[in-house]
């Protein structure tokens, strides 16, 4: 019996030992590290990030150049609309120190889909956020409102408040927010959202999305966004 005992204590030793190791290696589960490495991203970010750094958000107008957008009901294009929004973005932001914001492009100039430029560049920023800006179309010229997208669920959060506030500084019908594989979501490593400001083939609401005072509520209700996703207010 002693000597049993003996044998099972050292056993369990070497066991206990084996486990220890492995705890300390990092050698646990596949879960374990993935969560781990996670976790200790995230602190490594949030160290990173300096008070007196500005936060970095890339504003990205949709379409431009050859590539029109949709058609609103008076003929005017969609990249016209978008990168007058964007513009004013950039323009108020410059009252707000800790944020800075970086455009896709600032003129009328075309952007290739295929080697994906919008979110590589806020990749190579290493940005805190991503935004696109669109113009919405239908074939149904009564159909109308507003809708925000995203892809990853880490950036559902702000697809959720950018919503909230286009919708109430708009008054446009809240068409919620849905999840969808645009490419400028997909491949963005950081927090995206692309909104659908509005219906662009819809004539009322094509009128106020044109209109520079809409444009300027537009662009301030998404700084307040940003404000609210990176915790400013």
């Amino acid at each position: 019996m002693k000597k049993g005992s003996s044998i099972i204590i050292t056993l369990l030793s070497v066991l206990v030992i084996v486990l220890l190791y492995q705890l300390v290696s990092g050698e646990g589960t596949a879960s374990d590290r993935k969560t781990g490495m996670d976790v200790r991203s995230d602190k490594i970010r949030m160290l990173e990030h300096q008070p007196e750094t500005p936060y970095k958000v890339v504003i990205d107008s949709g379409h431009g150049g050859k590539d029109n957008g949709a058609t609103g009901a008076s003929g005017n294009f969609e990249k016209d609309f978008t990168l007058q929004v964007a513009l004013k973005v950039e323009e108020l932001a410059k009252q707000e120190p800790q944020i800075e914001v970086v455009l896709t492009r600032s003129e009328d100039r075309f952007i290739s889909s295929i080697d994906r430029e919008r979110p590589e560049i806020g990749n190579q920023l290493d940005a805190d956020l991503f935004i696109s800006i669109h113009g919405n179309t239908y074939e149904d010229a009564s159909v109308s409102g507003t809708e925000t997208y995203y892809y990853h669920e880490d950036s559902l959060f702000l697809a959720k408040i950018l919503q909230k506030h286009i919708v109430q500084n708009s008054g446009f019908r809240d068409r919620g927010v849905k999840k969808e594989d645009f490419f400028v979501l997909k491949d963005s490593n950081m927090p995206s959202a692309l909104i659908e400001m509005g219906y662009l083939t819809n004539p009322q609401e094509e009128n106020e999305m044109l209109s520079e005072d809409f444009q300027y509520r537009m662009a301030s209700s998404m700084l307040d966004g940003i404000k609210e996703a990176l915790n400013l207010n």
